[in-house]
């Protein structure tokens, strides 16, 4: 009976993946293509009605396709107009994104028409705009420094960058487990320097970089002296 049921259960991840690739498939297609019918995707991959629509509502339920109904010219014939299929936002980010390489191509040139310092501006302003938005988050914190800290944490995680902080002997620390730029930061340290600047002036105190994820450690973290943090609270 074991080896009956190892079988079966073998045969159910074999069919998973087989599904699996086929939806993939179908997602490539609609990239490649654009919006298509059911009946025009079942033809490209020789599937039955049946058998697309079956793919088609479990790509559906997963987010990566929606459908909407075919615009029709001319005369309106008898019958429901036939649906079509097309990706969603989600769809469209499980492909691999060159987002990092043009970042790195377009600093590089900055760099070489305007040296080092124009990348440094660039940083600057472009790390300006987030601390910002962390700043518009922090008002409700008031002076607290444990509150400020925890906002900000909080602020980061709403740009991606997995923050969390904590307090320590003589002192605290921001740790940001996801950096969004870090593939370009490993190349243009500026980017890292505007950003630890922009927590200086946010925390109200000098602050330093012990760690991060661009120097290929596993989390950026910055050390954040007292006075600023008065309580040995600490976050989850």
């Amino acid at each position: 009976m074991k080896n009956v049921v190892a079988y079966a259960g073998s045969g159910e991840g074999t069919e998973r993946v087989a599904d699996g690739r086929t939806r993939d498939r179908v997602v490539r297609l609609l990239l490649e293509h654009g919006p298509a019918t059911a009946a025009e995707l079942g033809d490209q991959l020789r599937l039955s009605p049946a058998g697309i629509r079956r793919h088609l509502d479990a790509l559906v339920a997963e987010g990566r396709v929606d459908s909407r109904e075919q615009a029709v010219r001319g005369p309106r014939g008898r019958g429901r107009p036939a649906r079509v299929f097309g990706l969603t936002e989600a769809g469209r980010e499980s492909f691999p994104h060159t987002y990092d390489d043009l970042a790195a191509t377009a600093l590089r040139y900055l760099a070489r028409l305007g040296g080092e310092q124009a990348v440094a501006a660039f940083a600057a302003e472009r790390v300006a705009e987030l601390e910002e938005r962390c700043r518009a988050a922090m008002e409700g914190a008031g002076d607290d420094p444990i509150a400020r800290r925890e906002a900000l944490a909080a602020a980061l995680s709403a740009e991606g960058y997995a923050a969390s902080a904590s307090a320590i002997a003589g002192g605290g620390q921001l740790c940001q487990h996801h950096c969004p730029v870090a593939h370009v930061a490993a190349e243009f340290p500026q980017l890292c320097e505007a950003e630890t600047k922009a927590i200086s002036r946010l925390v109200g105190s000098h602050v330093q970089r012990l760690a991060t994820i661009a120097h290929g450690d596993g989390v950026c973290t910055t050390y954040i002296p007292a006075p600023t943090y008065r309580s040995g609270r600490t976050s989850a």
